[in-house]
């Protein structure tokens, strides 16, 4: 398999890389090669920092053009899923205009009082998912499957793609890592949810047909992080 991570000086890709060799995937491309990123089975969309630097750099890259008519699996990962949205309030006055590949607007959180920081930074958990991208964790809803959401997050990835039948169990729906002060709001592209403050929801995942985006760090997010990344790496994602 030909894995494609996205350079364009947009966050600490390293930790990404090092994410995948811990789950044996030691032939991942770090590139901003449109041929190279053509031709992958699956590209992985870091990032981290402020949303106008990163899309003048896509934009320098020529990539904000070739992102959005890519068809295989692609995961944006933390403001790499931002950046998949129409517009952010971050930025100059005005904000910033995105990639415009997924139909949301991305705000910065209002908490209510000092209590509640911005940015909403560390350990919160998951709720309402969906898609084979959360397969195998708690509550999971999976088309097809729904009472026995896949896979074993401990099996290789080898057994997973030759289509090992050994034994499956579930890994608890529980906590992953964020950093942030800006967030896309819940709606029909939400494919995962999580709260802050308390009681308040906002995507913590979302989806436009083969384009997969997540909130959190999943590189940083122990074993439920390495569960979702398995995932996106071997499951079939429609």
């Amino acid at each position: 398999m030909n894995i494609a991570v996205i350079d364009y000086q947009g966050g600490n890709v390293q930790s990404v890389l090092f994410a995948l060799e811990r789950l044996g995937v030691t032939n991942a491309v770090l590139t901003s090669d449109p041929a190279v990123i053509r031709q992958a089975d699956r590209v992985l969309f870091p990032g981290e920092g402020e949303a106008s630097s990163a899309m003048r750099a896509l934009r320098a890259a020529g990539l904000d053009k070739v992102l959005p008519t890519l068809t295989q699996p692609f995961l944006g990962i933390c403001l790499g899923m931002q950046l998949l949205g129409r517009h952010s309030e971050e930025g100059p006055a005005g904000g910033t205009e995105l990639l415009g590949m997924l139909p949301f607007d991305v705000v910065r959180f209002a908490p209510p009082d000092a209590a509640h920081k911005v940015p909403h930074m560390g350990w919160n958990n998951l709720h309402d998912l969906q898609t084979p991208l959360f397969a195998g964790l708690g509550g999971a809803i999976v088309a097809g499957d729904e009472k026995n959401p896949q896979s074993d997050s401990n099996q290789p990835i080898e057994a997973r793609q030759s289509g090992s039948s050994s034994p499956r169990s579930p890994v608890a729906a529980d906590y992953v890592y964020f950093v942030h002060s800006y967030h896309a709001p819940v709606g029909d592209y939400t494919i995962a949810q999580a709260s802050y403050p308390a009681g308040v929801p906002f995507s913590a995942g979302v989806r436009y047909r083969n384009f997969y985006g997540v909130q959190f760090h999943v590189e940083k997010s122990g074993p439920v992080g390495e569960h979702i990344l398995r995932n996106f790496l071997t499951g079939d994602l429609g």
